[in-house]
């Protein structure tokens, strides 16, 4: 009885989706036929069978492979005519697009290019990642063994957090021994770094308190751009869930409007979070003024500098190294999944 009320609830809400022609497939697009990547390997033989790096020297074959995918004809059709689709036609028969059938058996693809990749400098496809990628497999494996809470981290890991620290400039402590003083934090996603980063700061909050739970004016007040990306969103709805954080949300680069927030805030523990190049506008978060504020007020600035790390400033350091404050940033989040060509997230600070 109850599997057959949700058969119907999930068949209503389906039929509404397709109402609204808001289903869309998820998996319609194929890398290149078997031709073309064997046109590409030959382009890369030289480079993969070499100890050098290849450094960029004009655009070459793998460039143009980044952005270069097919879709099955069909499911091209119907996405130019708005209509609804699996994203499965090449693999379910015959399809009726429009008044004309398609015999998926002998389907025809279409070559396209992508404009919505997040692989900002193509080194998805350079020799030189593949090659690393492909002798890092052979030699250890594939797969973490497990979280890196128990036993899936490794001093590869601890290279990989290392070298990232560096290029985030976080060396403004300096121990009595002369050591840098830096860290970074590798993650599984830029998506879950920014959730970690936000419930931790809220834990910060509730270990600090009696009881586990704080005063009103003891929470940690995080004040955060109203464009900043869902994973700092959705990571502070769950702080806040943990009773320990308040958030208040500042108009899209309003620096005014942030500086009253502060202003009217009891709160002592303090932090500003926002996106340093933001993804949607394609502006620049106000790193000057957001600088100045951090000295008048004294809070914890942290940047999510996923769209710019790599990208931005003279080391590819990201937007504090583009407008020379990266001493003024406590906390930088970032991705590996853009122009680092690769996957991952990591969260550089100080010690």
């Amino acid at each position: 009885m109850e599997m057959r009320l949700w058969d119907h609830c999930v068949e209503e809400a389906l039929s509404k989706l397709e109402s609204l022609k808001l289903i869309r497939s998820l998996r319609p697009i194929r890398l290149p036929s078997d031709e073309r990547r064997r046109s590409i390997e030959m382009e890369q033989e030289f480079v993969l069978n070499s100890d050098e790096f290849e450094v960029f020297d004009g655009l070459q074959e793998w460039d143009r492979a980044s952005v270069e995918v097919e879709m099955a004809e069909s499911t091209f059709q119907r996405w130019v005519r708005d209509v609804p689709s699996s994203g499965d036609d090449a693999d379910c028969g015959n399809q009726e697009v429009g008044n004309e059938a398609v015999a998926c058996s002998h389907q025809k693809f279409r070559k396209l290019l992508l404009f919505s990749g997040n692989d900002y400098l193509g080194l998805s496809t350079h020799p030189t990642i593949s090659k690393a990628a492909a002798k890092a497999a052979l030699a250890h494996g594939m797969g973490p063994k497990g979280s890196a809470l128990i036993c899936g981290y490794t001093n590869y890991h601890r290279l990989l957090e290392s070298c990232l620290a560096d290029l985030k400039s976080k060396e403004a402590v300096v121990s009595t021994c002369g050591a840098l003083l830096k860290d970074c934090l590798l993650c599984p996603t830029g998506f879950a770094a920014n959730m970690a980063l936000m419930t931790t700061l809220g834990s910060v909050g509730s270990l600090l308190a009696a009881g586990g739970k704080p005063l009103k004016d003891d929470r940690v007040a995080i004040f955060s751009d109203a464009l900043n990306h869902a994973s700092i969103i959705d990571g502070i709805r769950l702080a806040e869930r943990q009773g320990s954080v308040v958030a208040f949300v500042y108009r899209h680069c309003d620096m005014s409007h942030l500086n009253a927030l502060l202003l009217r805030c009891p709160m002592k523990k303090k932090v500003v979070v926002t996106d340093s190049l933001f993804s949607m506008d394609g502006d620049f978060a106000p790193m000057g003024e957001l600088s100045q504020l951090r000295k008048r007020h004294g809070f914890l600035l942290v940047i999510d500098d996923a769209h710019g790390t790599f990208v931005c400033g003279k080391n590819g350091g990201g937007v504090a190294e583009e407008f020379n404050c990266e001493s003024d940033v406590d906390i930088c989040v970032g991705t590996l999944s853009k122009a680092a060509g690769c996957h991952g997230g990591f969260i550089a600070c100080r010690h």
